[in-house]
């Protein structure tokens, strides 16, 4: 992981889940982690992990709904470390329900977090990606930004949406700036998404299938391992998930 030492990289959603476990990884290795959630007390508790461990991190309050923050989060790393290199955009949520019920807010949430969130992030770094020269930015998209399943439909659109959005930023950017696009599309992953679900029917069976998640950390070296690539080459997408996942 040679390519990844002192990198400074920018981590959205990292108070918990795949965030807080690319956040460890990527500080194992050398990398600079700027660490971005609504959780300030959990992203306090990370970073001083981070730091007993040896590694190097910095953390600023953020949500990744508010272009406003997200600005504020691109100059936090610049003013801590002058430059950003690689930016992660993982924040989501997944308030999954049928359509019938008419979850509006909730559906507004998703697209807010899920897609504008995606949007903002880009904005906050492509400038200086731009300026430098070179860049890379990994957006969190998941299995259900391929297939459609029930209950999964605005969830699955914002996440159909992620890999839109990153494939656009590939043709546009990596050829004139060097700018790198990575799709991550986690399956089943123990983290904290299924929380955000209101229908306790359906939060019921999101419960039962958790036994087949795997560990974030499985999504954070396919991450690591992206990054570590040599800047000539670009992986573009990368699908994990449960071996036994149907």
């Amino acid at each position: 992981m040679e390519n990844l030492k002192s990198k400074v990289i920018i981590i959205t959603g990292a108070s918990s889940g795949i965030g807080e476990a690319t956040a460890k990884l990527l500080a194992q290795q050398g990398a600079k982690v700027v660490l971005a959630a609504r959780r300030e007390d959990r992203l306090q508790t990370i970073v001083n992990d981070i730091k007993q461990d040896g590694g190097e991190a910095v953390y600023i309050p953020t949500n990744v709904a508010s272009s406003e923050d997200m600005q504020k989060l691109a100059q936090f790393a610049l003013q801590q470390y002058g430059r950003i290199d690689v930016l992660v955009n993982n924040a989501g949520i997944m308030p999954v329900s049928h359509l019938n019920e008419l979850k509006i807010q909730e559906w507004d949430q998703m697209i807010d977090v899920n897609i504008k969130g995606v949007l903002y992030g880009i904005a906050a770094v492509l400038p200086t990606m731009r300026e430098q020269k070179s860049g890379h930015i990994l957006n969190v998209s998941s299995v259900v930004g391929y297939q459609v399943s029930p209950t999964a439909a605005v969830y699955s659109a914002t996440k159909f949406a992620v890999r839109a959005i990153s494939e656009g930023l590939r043709q546009e950017e990596s050829p004139s700036s060097n700018i790198r696009s990575t799709i991550i599309s986690p399956g089943l992953t123990d983290t904290e998404l299924t929380d955000t679900i209101s229908s306790p029917e359906i939060k019921a069976m999101a419960s039962q299938m958790k036994s087949m998640a795997i560990s974030p950390f499985s999504i954070a070296r396919a991450i690591a391992y992206a990054i570590n690539e040599p800047e000539d080459t670009g992986v573009n997408e990368i699908i994990i998930r449960p071996t036994i996942q149907p």
